[in-house]
């Protein structure tokens, strides 16, 4: 390992956790309505609490990665909606999912990577 090693959680967290805050918030603007009617539309089970706490998920998740809070289990949290999102409604709908195993890649980095260095979850663990 090199000396900027320990900074590899940095870019991707802010990368990952954007994109996650910005579909968190195009939930946001869709309304729970919304997003329960396509969570219903593509057979995801208790569509209206699921849109809820997937919602919830992307908005506080997103925020917090890219602070660098809890990297580890907003990961595991993130990877877990990826593989339903492909499973439940990409895969039996024929649809492409190079976003979602992305960020599933992405997820399942910052879980082996945790904060890093550059997060305010580091200055709280030693303060």
């Amino acid at each position: 390992m090199n000396q900027w090693s320990s900074y590899a959680a940095l870019p991707l967290r802010l990368a990952v956790g954007a994109v996650f805050l910005h579909h968190g918030i195009m939930k946001l603007q869709m309304g729970i309505p919304g997003v329960t009617g396509f969570f219903h539309s593509v057979g995801i089970p208790f569509a209206g609490v699921f849109a809820v706490i997937v919602t919830g998920l992307e908005v506080v998740g997103g925020s917090l990665v890219i602070l660098g809070i809890l990297t580890r289990v907003w990961g595991i949290a993130f990877a877990v909606e990826m593989v339903v999102a492909i499973t439940r409604a990409l895969l039996p709908n024929h649809m492409g999912f190079e976003l979602e195993g992305m960020l599933c890649a992405g997820a399942l980095s910052l879980v082996a990577l945790g904060d890093g260095p550059l997060a305010l979850g580091m200055t709280l663990k030693r303060g």
